[in-house]
């Protein structure tokens, strides 16, 4: 199973009255991790990342909305300089939506972008349900062959979360 290892950077703002990273602020490292792995980033050039093919900027014919989130705190994230490791993988990929999964770990001073889990206790797993959505009508569009192309490679077992009784 192939994932692929974000390195995202913590911010002194993210930190809560007791020293860790805020579960608001959580959900803002996976959208970074998201941003970074699908939408395109002209300036990488050859040091794109494999899934980055959703266009992004006002001129985009297409957005992405998030349509549902879950998150399982499983241990407090203090800060740290070295950027933690969001490994992403795509747990459902349907006509006009994935399901993209995350467990936050820690990071390293550098790693390869896709591997295999790091296998280390995460500090979260969350999941995400994205809609690929037409601009110019705001209705739900089909993923591309290029899109499921590059998404296909990455698609592994969704997450399962604990659930109350």
């Amino acid at each position: 199973m192939t994932r692929l290892h974000v390195p995202v950077s913590l911010r002194w703002s993210d930190l809560d009255a007791y020293a860790h990273v805020n579960n608001v602020e959580m959900f803002r490292l996976l959208e970074d991790a998201r941003i970074t792995a699908f939408w395109t980033h002209p300036e990488a050039g050859e040091d794109a990342w494999p899934t980055a093919v959703l266009e992004t900027g006002p001129a985009a014919t297409s957005h992405t909305l998030v349509a549902r989130q879950e998150i399982e705190y499983l241990r407090p994230l203090g800060f740290t300089r070295t950027p933690v490791r969001v490994e992403l993988w795509i747990g459902h990929l349907g006509g006009a939506s994935l399901e993209v999964c995350y467990e936050v770990h820690d990071g390293a001073a550098r790693f390869e972008r896709t591997g295999p889990t790091s296998g280390g206790a995460p500090y979260a797993k969350a999941s995400t349900t994205i809609v690929v959505v037409d601009a110019a009508t705001g209705a739900p569009r089909r993923i591309t062959e290029v899109e499921r192309a590059a998404w296909e490679p990455f698609v592994e077992e969704p997450l399962a979360f604990r659930r109350r009784r």
